[in-house]
């Protein structure tokens, strides 16, 4: 672990500095948890109130807030800054140290001399990878695979044959890039498996969560642009294209053959069909499923979709429907007397 003085710290992330300069900081904790030698950071005011009590000897606050006498980084987006600290103080920070005793390793590979393999990670004919990367225990890359610069593959990650990732690319445990698509041709009461020859391409910094699948293309690419980040157990279909800076998160699906736009998000449990297009900066409330093309710039809901709050309209009325159903039958009952005395008049 690292440590740091508060002016470095203010360097890496470009905020501005109030008290000591020399302050040494080693850790970043949560507020009720920090203590001296710590920084802690407030992203909510409603936190502010602890701040009194709060035994950090530094802080994250936002322009605007002020805590005399406490020694404070100032930043747009403490956040951020709090995860820029974290990565600079306690992140990762490999180091190459080669194909170590129990990985395996085909003749014709060709790793970089800062790679490490270890033991149980098994690399395939003719597969390439770049500077820094590192292969946990238990990751098999198949045959003629192509790794970028500084990736992070977690135990149990598998990339099957011709997939190719750039550089930072992270995969967490389990996460399976490559399987074949869900793609079989009705034979009458049978099916017939449609061969599965494209690949996967995952651009720089995307990274895909614990025991997500990304399945490779029936033919062509599946393809995830740059900063795109899969949650845990999402599941990405055949010849699938997602944009930059898009977010899905568990247990979310995307069908085969889809086009998603930049900088979407998808609440847990979403779901996608297949062969539509959805817009950029598009929004899908948890569990809300897409049926028919999104159009871009918008938050929407629900099944089918609806502009969000419209849909949180309609969920509010759903627990005074018996209610209403009641109402409704009594107001029928008293129409039809009201009509009997009518006709009898």
């Amino acid at each position: 672990m690292l440590s740091a003085t508060l002016k470095q710290l203010a360097e890496v992330v470009g905020g501005e500095l109030r008290g000591d300069p020399e302050l040494q900081i080693s850790r970043v904790f949560p507020i009720d948890l920090a203590q001296e030698g710590d920084i802690t950071f407030i992203t909510h005011p409603k936190y502010f109130s602890k701040l009194e009590s709060c035994r950090a000897s530094a802080v994250i606050l936002a322009p605007g807030i002020d805590a005399p006498g406490r020694n404070l980084l100032i930043c747009a987006n403490p956040y951020l800054a709090f995860a820029k600290i974290l990565t600079f103080l306690q992140g990762p920070a490999p180091t190459g140290k080669g194909i170590l005793t129990g990985a395996w390793v085909a003749d014709s590979a060709v790793l970089d001399e800062t790679v490490t393999v270890h033991p149980g990670a098994v690399v395939g004919e003719n597969v390439t990878i770049g500077p820094g990367t590192v292969l946990h225990p238990g990751v098999v890359i198949y045959a003629d695979v192509i790794i970028g610069r500084n990736c992070l593959l977690h135990a149990g990650a598998i990339v099957r044959e011709g997939c190719r990732l750039a550089d930072r690319v992270i995969l967490q445990p389990s996460a399976i890039i490559g399987a074949d698509g869900f793609g079989f041709a009705p034979d009458g009461s049978s099916y017939y498996k449609i061969p599965q020859v494209g690949i996967v391409v995952l651009e720089d910094d995307v990274e895909i969560g614990a025991c997500s699948c990304v399945d490779r293309a029936v033919l062509g690419e599946t393809h995830i642009r740059r900063g795109t980040k899969l949650d845990n157990l999402v599941q990405i279909g055949h010849n699938v294209e997602i944009g930059e800076d898009t977010i899905v998160v568990a247990q979310s699906g995307i069908a085969g053959s889809t086009k998603i736009g930049r900088h979407c998000t998808f609440g847990g449990q979403s779901a996608v069909a297949g062969h539509l297009n959805v817009g950029d900066n598009v929004t899908i409330g948890a569990r809300g499923g897409a049926s028919s093309n999104v159009a871009s710039d918008q938050v929407v809901s629900g099944v089918p979709l609806l502009p969000h709050k419209q849909w949180l309209k309609m969920t509010m009325s759903l627990p005074k429907v018996p209610e209403m159903r009641k109402e409704l039958q009594q107001l029928k009952k008293r129409l039809a007397e009201l009509e009997a005395l009518i006709q009898e008049d």
